[in-house]
């Protein structure tokens, strides 16, 4: 736990890795670093006077992991900071323990003045959360998000600042070399794994992935699921949703995941394997794809400034499917009903969704904003374009397992990579905890 303290305002940044999946996927690349462009000319704001009492402080909850959107949040801080002297902030990156300091904290009623809700604003988080539809920022929520974090009754449960749109990281210069097309199908993709392997002798690597960092392997189940069992005109929706699923499927979704250990495909260390190696890896060419996200490309291009990298929706498994992309909430700002400081919570979210602190977000995450009007301008722009009209369907898990499952879910793939389970034991734990959990 490091401690950056910087004038009247506290910043405290504990290193970890991000919480993905239900707390929050990197999430959220490519050659050349994003530019970013400069925001349009405004009159300078004026800093609040200062009252000469005792300051505010704010306590401020974040699931970003990667370096880079830390350094950018803490920016924002620090112009927060300048506009408003009477106001100090405390912003904190809890990495793989943010669900559970946060239980703890819903538990005790004692929640931070400003959190991230990582995907459960409304599920979980819905009666700790402040109504924001007054604020200014709510009108200009994107189409995408807009009913994601609004209730029927027209609560606005937080800002968000990154949707998910998860797909698949490629190494372009890996596939241009090995002469292959980014995959449309699960079996494309798979005959692009065995090709690398094969071609390159073992010396790259077709996917990563961390047993340490386990949400790794859950994000690997949670967007396959999707293509399983939900996308699909013939799909399991309805027998997920009234519990007559037939978990023998997944089974053969856990035996995929095996198959990618037992025929070379994944890194000989994933179960020992840390997230934060993966960047380094891919821009060394090492690696072919990542589950990940793209949000970990400055990172890469600290080290290979030329690599170019591509993005694809999640390929389709089912005969006759398409690809899709698995989205909703990523990174998000919600406030404490009960905070003793609503006004200053208030104005930190709105100063973070000003336009030219959303596009600097954007541009470090690659991932869409959550507001109309951000022209974001970096490397994976022109993928979104070109996917737009990709169906985006919620979290496998957000939608179709009960609230638990996703730890469940990381664990138990973490099991059946350690030969500690089959994939019929998978399956069968999956099952009895679904069904426990539905009975809470």
């Amino acid at each position: 736990m490091k401690k950056w303290t910087q004038g009247t305002l506290s910043l405290l940044l504990v290193s970890s890795v991000l919480v993905a999946g239900c707390s929050s996927r990197t999430g959220q690349a490519g050659g050349e670093a994003p530019k970013t462009e400069p925001p349009a000319k405004t009159e300078a704001a004026k800093p609040a006077p200062s009252t000469g009492g005792a300051k505010s402080k704010l306590s401020v909850y974040s699931t970003v992991n990667d370096p880079p959107v830390q350094t950018i949040y803490r920016e924002i801080g620090e112009a927060f900071k300048k506009e408003n002297p009477d106001i100090d902030v405390e912003l904190q990156f809890p990495g793989t323990e943010y669900e559970n300091l946060l239980k703890v904290k819903m538990a005790a009623n004692d929640l931070p003045d400003v959190f991230d809700t990582h995907g459960w604003a409304q599920i979980r988080y819905g009666k700790y959360l402040a109504d924001l539809r007054g604020e200014a920022w709510a009108s200009q929520m994107t189409d995408t998000i807009k009913n994601v974090v609004t209730d029927k009754d027209g609560k606005v449960y937080a800002l968000v600042i990154s949707e998910a749109k998860d797909g698949i990281v490629y190494n372009a210069d890996l596939l241009k070399q090995y002469s292959i097309q980014p995959p449309k199908t699960y079996d494309e993709l798979m005959a692009a794994a065995e090709k690398i392997k094969t071609e390159s002798k073992g010396d790259v690597t077709p996917f990563y992935f961390s047993g340490i960092d386990n949400w790794m392997i859950g994000s690997y189940l949670d967007i396959f699921s999707t293509s399983a069992f939900i996308s699909a005109p013939k799909n399991d929706a309805e027998a997920l949703m009234n519990n007559t699923f037939d978990w023998n499927k997944w089974a053969d979704l856990s035996q995929k995941l095996l198959d990618l250990q037992k025929k070379g495909y994944l890194n000989k260390d994933a179960l020992t394997a840390k997230y934060s190696d993966m960047p380094k890896l891919f821009a060394n060419g090492k690696v072919a794809f990542a589950l990940s996200g793209p949000s970990f490309a400055d990172e890469v291009s600290k080290v290979n400034t030329n690599l170019k990298m591509g993005y694809i929706p999640v390929p389709s498994m089912v005969a006759g499917d398409t690809p899709n992309f698995s989205g909703g909430e990523r990174n998000t700002m919600g406030i404490f009903k009960d905070t003793k400081r609503m006004e200053e919570s208030k104005k930190l979210v709105a100063f973070f969704a000003k336009k030219e602190n959303m596009t600097k977000i954007a541009n470090s995450t690659k991932l869409p904003p959550g507001l109309k009007g951000i022209e974001a301008n970096h490397n994976f722009s022109a993928f979104y374009k070109e996917f737009e009209n990709i169906r985006v369907f919620p979290y496998f898990d957000r939608v179709y397992l009960p609230n638990g499952m996703w730890d469940v879910m990381c664990k138990q793939g973490t099991e059946l990579l350690a030969d500690r389970i089959t994939p019929q034991q998978f399956a069968q734990n999956m099952k009895q905890e679904v069904e426990r959990l539905r009975k809470k």
